[in-house]
């Protein structure tokens, strides 16, 4: 079959520093592979690589989100087809081994055989701005939340002199104390002073993480109302809820199917039923006309096996639900 007229598919395995490419035929067949640069010139030679063996329909990339996102947004610009492979299975990996070729050849096989059919986030819109402000957002929680721990653990033991002043305080109160201290730096041998100069230092980050935070949510509440304005409106619906949705969709959400829902998306699960759904359940709330404080068990299942108490009257106190040892024997 000539070259022009051969349909072939890619596959890439990514790293950081370079890319290694596998391309076959429409019949299965290894035609070639090779490693390029991890990136724009390297991105240029791999497609150009890919082309020479006959029209390329679609290319398998390891790694869409990480180290190939790059590629991947190079790939669909050029209007290539991309879909994302996953790492080979055990199964495979212990017939025939691991290495980049094979990972490579194993993602375009992936999209031959027809398992690897996820297509990939775009990120070069609105919402991959949103997730990169996000992501420094949660980072300088993450720090002043360490940092915070941090102080507080440091004012414990602290020397008398230096701890008292700050109990009792709370922790903004703590933070702007500590901020003001001013130890004398000639003399940081002294427990006293080295300690002043080490809360100080601490609280002054506390500050700093708290203003880069003040600041991200300045940026993502001018961002997130354009991006879905509609979905704010909705009831309980905030800045952080919307972002964390138009993250996980994506720039591009026509890329989401009618599957399983994903994690970060699904509405929580229902552990038990509700009030005013009787079922076998044995808790007096499903019997009785009106229901007691809600049952606090949490093995619902040995619950179950429990006897239904009988209705009392209403000079009675109602008893709640069993307790686990009676239950369970």
């Amino acid at each position: 079959m000539a070259k022009r007229t051969r349909v072939v598919i890619g596959g890439v395995d990514t790293h950081g520093r370079t890319h290694h490419a596998a391309v076959i035929d429409q019949h299965g067949r290894l035609l070639a592979d090779a490693e390029f640069g991890a990136h724009t010139d390297g991105y240029r030679q791999l497609l150009r690589w890919l082309c020479r063996h006959g029209r390329l329909c679609s290319v398998g990339v390891e790694g869409t989100g990480t180290y190939g996102a790059g590629l991947t947004r190079f790939l669909l610009d050029h209007g290539v087809q991309v879909l994302e492979a996953d790492r080979p299975n055990r199964k495979t990996r212990r017939q025939r081994g691991k290495s980049d070729p094979i990972d490579a050849e194993a993602a375009a096989r992936a999209v031959l055989a027809g398992t690897a059919t996820a297509l990939p986030k775009r990120r070069d819109g609105i919402v991959e701005a949103i997730r990169v402000l996000r992501g420094a957002r949660a980072g300088a929680i993450k720090a002043r939340t360490a940092a915070v721990n941090q102080l507080k653990a440091m004012v414990i033991t602290a020397p008398a002199v230096v701890r008292e002043p700050l109990d009792g305080g709370s922790t903004a109160r703590q933070v702007a104390a500590c901020a003001r201290l001013r130890p004398v730096p000639t003399q940081l041998a002294d427990p006293v002073q080295a300690t002043r100069a080490a809360l100080r230092s601490v609280a002054v980050r506390i500050l700093a993480l708290e203003q880069e935070i003040k600041v991200a949510d300045q940026r993502l509440g001018e961002l997130v109302p354009k991006a879905a304005p509609r979905t704010l409106g909705l009831l309980a619906i905030g800045i952080e809820h919307a972002g964390q949705l138009l993250t996980t969709a994506g720039d591009n959400p026509d890329r989401l199917r009618g599957e399983a829902p994903s994690p970060t998306c699904a509405a929580p699960h229902r552990s038990r039923p509700p009030a005013d759904e009787p079922s076998g359940t044995g808790c007096t709330a499903a019997v009785i006309a009106t229901p007691t404080a809600p049952c606090t068990w949490p093995w619902w299942s040995a619950c179950a096996t429990a006897r239904a108490p009988a209705p009392m009257s209403s000079g009675e106190p109602r008893k709640g639900c069993p307790s686990p040892r009676s239950s369970g024997a």
